[in-house]
């Protein structure tokens, strides 16, 4: 026993399997614990605008609620628009006041309702905090209407007869209630993931490709030069992603998943940002061999908090605001929430992705270059030393 503990401590690759796993430990625990530290307290970087149609009472009521709720509160005339911000992610929530709100709370048998919308396209938490804060608005807003019901009521109090006392009574208990609309509606816990299911797959599936590949460049180096090993390991990259995505799409469609925007649009954008997390992965292989993989470890950990998979990007620090800004899981995960659930287009986040694929490549295609001029440097001192 002691023999094979020696045989196993002398190689690298044990060696490298413990520093991984003890990295892996050390990297998630300080990105998560400050990734997520502070989000209950930043509430107020969620975007609520009110729309009101209706006269005083709803003015009353839009000017208390863009005081007194802890967000960013806007207010805005045209209802459309404001859906196409819900729509876009620029809201959270949309609140609207109906012409005749004030007419039917002034009724003695009135009810009139406040409308919400919520985009479900968004992480699970934003559904669960809107849900609340519609809950609460409708409480306050009850209040007042009833306020209002029992005084208009009480000039009629000696006339009214025992039975219609007894039904004005009960329209006073609730005089306004919530109609909450969901757009872009997911059907089910296993669709909710699917976002982060498909980053965490992609990502580390092209980590792990990545240092396989760059073990096989390393074998094969004194009999391929380097261009041509990068250049078949681009080849092989680009045949993979379409490969891995379509299995992948085809997998998710199978097993009754959500698609909005139909198979051909995900496994295409699938395999765009697959490819785009392989060539991101192995660039820090090129620059820094088998010691990128440890900053893969924290790009993998950074993208699953700052991307907005799990918690949305407006409750995170400014910091992982920006990391989230210039890291490719954020504009996968916000197009795969747009084909998956419903939404805008993808133009943007592709470009982006197409963006950060080109840099990635221009920044290995340097690595590979300089590695190569450095060679040829120790080749020609060993050339002049010998003579």
């Amino acid at each position: 026993m002691k023999q094979a503990l020696q045989a196993f401590m002398k190689r690298p690759t044990t060696w490298v399997g413990i520093i991984t796993a003890l990295t892996f430990q050390i990297v998630f625990s300080l990105i998560w614990m400050t990734g997520y530290d502070g989000v209950t307290d930043r509430t107020t970087q969620l975007h609520i605008a009110i729309v009101n149609k209706d006269g005083q009472l709803g003015e009353q009521v839009a000017s208390s609620l863009i005081k007194e709720l802890p967000f960013k509160m806007s207010q805005l005339d045209n209802l459309e628009e404001a859906k196409k911000q819900l729509d876009a992610r620029k809201l959270q929530m949309v609140i609207y006041m109906p012409e005749d709100f004030s007419l039917k709370t002034a009724s003695p048998d009135g009810h009139a309702n406040i409308q919400y919308w919520i985009n479900e396209s968004n992480p699970a938490l934003i559904k669960s905090m809107m849900s609340g804060v519609a809950e609460q608005v409708t409480a306050e807003v009850n209040k007042r209407a009833v306020a209002a019901g029992v005084t208009a009521t009480l000039g009629e109090a000696a006339k009214m007869p025992e039975e219609q006392a007894a039904s004005t009574g009960q329209s006073l208990a609730e005089r306004v209630t919530a109609d909450i609309q969901s757009t872009n509606a997911i059907h089910g816990m296993n669709n909710q993931m699917v976002p982060m299911m498909m980053v965490l797959a992609s990502y580390v599936g092209a980590m792990i490709m990545g240092m396989n590949l760059e073990q096989s460049a390393m074998a094969i180096q004194g009999s391929v030069s380097r261009w041509r090993r990068f250049a078949a390991r681009s080849l092989i990259n680009i045949a993979a992603a379409v490969v891995v995505s379509l299995v992948g799409s085809t997998l998710l469609y199978s097993l009754g998943g959500q698609i909005e925007q139909g198979f051909i649009h995900l496994w295409l954008f699938e395999m765009l940002f697959l490819l785009t997390f392989m060539f991101v992965s192995q660039m820090f292989l090129y620059l820094f061999g088998m010691a990128g993989m440890l900053f893969n470890i924290m790009l993998l950990s950074a993208q699953l908090v700052s991307s907005g998979t799990i918690v949305p990007r407006e409750l995170l620090s400014d910091f992982y605001v920006g990391l989230g800004a210039v890291l490719p899981a954020t504009y996968a995960v916000e197009g795969n929430m747009n084909l998956l659930f419903g939404g805008p287009g993808v133009g943007q986040e592709a470009a982006v992705l197409f963006l950060i694929t080109a840099v990635a490549i221009l920044i290995s295609a340097a690595a590979v270059a300089v590695k190569g001029s450095r060679s040829r440097s120790r080749q020609s001192e060993a050339t002049i030393a010998s003579k």
